[in-house]
């Protein structure tokens, strides 16, 4: 298929669509208004396609734990105040044991902050979507190409796991247009939907669709089962991406997403003052690729962390180090981008020993 340029937004809502879902659920919110306003439009064209404007992000999820109950393909798609509302409904979905795929274009936060782009819902994410013993599969992709593919993706991983998984992006990721070719995927294998509550007809044990246990044994075993699916991911899902690590390097950076590919830029820069910079970008921030990371850092001696937040993805790079390098970091939020400029001015502190700019 011929490339194709569109908006970030409109790309992956269409490769949902080549993914299998027909089912949107959602509620208005900038960033990522172009997401349900291509699907109003897209899903009708589809056999079986339902797009529908829920009265609130709550009862968007709960739309979504009906629609994933009976086996269906949905999407839905927020921002970080969207998100949290949502965020009730996602446990229950998690606990029940449902595939859903969330798409967050974040915005700058917290409150209502901003419609600038900014990577300030990355604790959420990871760390703190809902309450219980739950987390969802993370996908942070850095180019509108990445954005559709890892949408594809991620509709097979929530299948493979019976898990929610996200896809984590930004207002840049979500309005910027680049070139986009929608690639058949091949037939991954899954496991049949014999869990579907699609009606009884007494050839199969009855599906109940629920997240509660009265029992309390029957509620650990259930929480147990959900932990044995996130450690698989852990062990099978790790994805990241070196850049310019094949040699020594004085500085490895450590950015996902949007502030990825400014790093890029800086590192090209650098290249032909005839300074080696290296580059780790993880590509699933749940799972997080610890052992990766600790590895890319052997060859430097500092580890440069950049983000649109105040620092929460930090945490994760020096859970990874374990010590074992020193880090610096630095940050912009609000809606502020950073520039090529600001984070080689920064390098340049770290090559002179001195400590970077706290913002």
């Amino acid at each position: 298929m011929a490339k194709v340029l569109m908006k970030g937004n409109e790309a992956l809502a269409e490769a949902a669509i080549m993914a299998g879902c027909k089912l949107f659920f959602g509620y208005p919110i900038t960033p990522q208004n172009e997401i349900p306003e291509y699907l109003s439009r897209r899903l009708p064209q589809v056999d079986g396609g339902c797009y529908l404007q829920a009265e609130s992000e709550v009862a968007a999820a709960n739309m979504l734990y009906g629609a994933a109950g009976v086996g269906e393909r949905v999407l839905t798609s927020s921002s970080g105040p969207g998100i949290s509302l949502m965020s009730e409904g996602l446990s229950y979905i998690a606990g029940a044991q449902l595939p859903v795929v969330v798409v967050n274009m974040v915005r700058g936060g917290p409150g209502l902050g901003g419609i600038l782009p900014a990577q300030s819902d990355y604790y959420q994410a990871t760390r703190g979507l809902g309450h219980g013993d739950f987390r969802v599969l993370v996908l942070a992709p850095s180019t509108v190409q990445e954005a559709a593919d890892l949408v594809m993706d991620a509709f097979d991983l929530a299948d493979k796991y019976r898990s929610p998984v996200m896809v984590l992006g930004d207002g840049l990721i979500g309005q910027m247009m680049e070139p986009v070719e929608f690639k058949k995927k091949e037939k991954v294998e899954l496991p049949p939907k014999t869990w579907a509550a699609t009606g009884y007809k007494g050839d199969r044990e009855r599906s109940i669709i629920n997240s509660l246990y009265l029992d309390p044994l029957e509620l650990e075993e259930n929480s147990w089962r959900l932990k044995a699916r996130y450690d698989a991911m852990g062990r099978d899902e790790l994805r990241w991406e070196l850049t310019n690590c094949e040699g020594d390097y004085d500085v490895l950076i450590t950015a996902y997403g949007s502030t990825a590919r400014i790093c890029k830029t800086v590192i090209e820069t650098l290249k032909k003052q005839g300074i080696s910079v290296g580059l780790f970008r993880p590509i699933t921030l749940f799972p997080y690729p610890y052992k990766q990371l600790r590895d890319a850092a052997q060859k430097a001696k500092t580890v440069f962390c950049v983000e649109m937040s105040t620092g929460q993805m930090l945490d994760d790079v020096k859970l990874a180090l374990e010590g074992s390098r020193p880090t610096q970091f630095y940050g912009r939020t609000g809606g502020i981008i950073p520039t090529p400029d600001e984070i080689i001015g920064q390098i340049e502190k770290i090559l002179k020993g001195e400590e970077v700019d706290k913002r």
